[in-house]
């Protein structure tokens, strides 16, 4: 059973959500400060965590940052705030969705459900790895190393490179590889591919200098060659 971890100050709100969240067949477990909810997830499992912007003690934001340094547990942030520039970054801060008070708690549930979806295990993967050229994947532990070398990617980059080397060659549009992303295109993230490409590259080059697998193509998205 799914354990969800709730980060709200105001009972109320967080009343609504676990009364929605345990309907769906969820554990839930709530807490009103940031800093004891970092310090809880260094020590324990949760399957996804519910993050209030709005924080007391630390802002959300601040939080999800300190959480990015030890874990990729999938998170989504409940703010009164609904400007774009929130939302993109939210997201590019770690976050997998964002959701705007006042919201339907049985939508936050239904979103909770579609994340996790997302994230679970491909427990249908006959091999634990796969070489493409010198990249190889291990798609249980969800890492790819690069020449034998291990990539510190996070959960979007680890995404973003499974998903151009199942088809190399192909170039893939920012909006395929933001629904690669899980990453719905009306919340404004869809520049912020480039980001995460720019990441990609600069972990590629630590490990090889002259590598250059991912390629631009102008006005149409992204692509990669392995031997490149």
């Amino acid at each position: 059973m799914p354990r969800i971890l709730i980060v709200e100050d105001e009972g109320a709100i967080a009343d609504t959500l676990i009364y929605a969240l345990q309907a769906e067949g969820f554990t839930t477990h709530w807490l009103a400060l940031a800093g004891e909810a970092l310090a809880l997830l260094k020590s324990e499992s949760f399957d996804l965590v519910i993050l209030d912007v709005g924080l007391p003690d630390i802002s959300g934001f601040e939080a999800c940052k300190q959480l990015r340094r030890f874990s990729e547990v999938p998170v989504i942030f409940l703010t009164a705030r609904n400007g774009e520039i929130d939302r993109v970054v939210g997201l590019e801060i770690g976050a997998d969705d964002y959701v705007v008070k006042p919201f339907s708690p049985r939508e936050v549930a239904a979103r909770v459900k579609a994340i996790l979806k997302r994230v679970a295990p491909r427990s249908k993967r006959v091999e634990l790895s796969e070489a493409k050229g010198p990249f190889r994947i291990d798609s249980v532990s969800y890492q790819i190393l690069f020449h034998e070398q291990l990539l510190p990617l996070t959960r979007h980059e680890y995404r973003l490179l499974e998903t151009l080397l199942a088809q190399p060659g192909r170039v893939f549009s920012r909006a395929q590889l933001l629904d690669a992303l899980g990453v719905a295109l009306e919340v404004g993230y869809e520049r912020n591919v480039d980001s995460h490409i720019k990441g990609l590259r600069a972990k590629i080059r630590e490990i090889a200098p002259d590598s250059k697998p991912i390629q631009t193509h102008r006005g149409l998205g992204y692509s990669c060659c392995p031997e490149q």
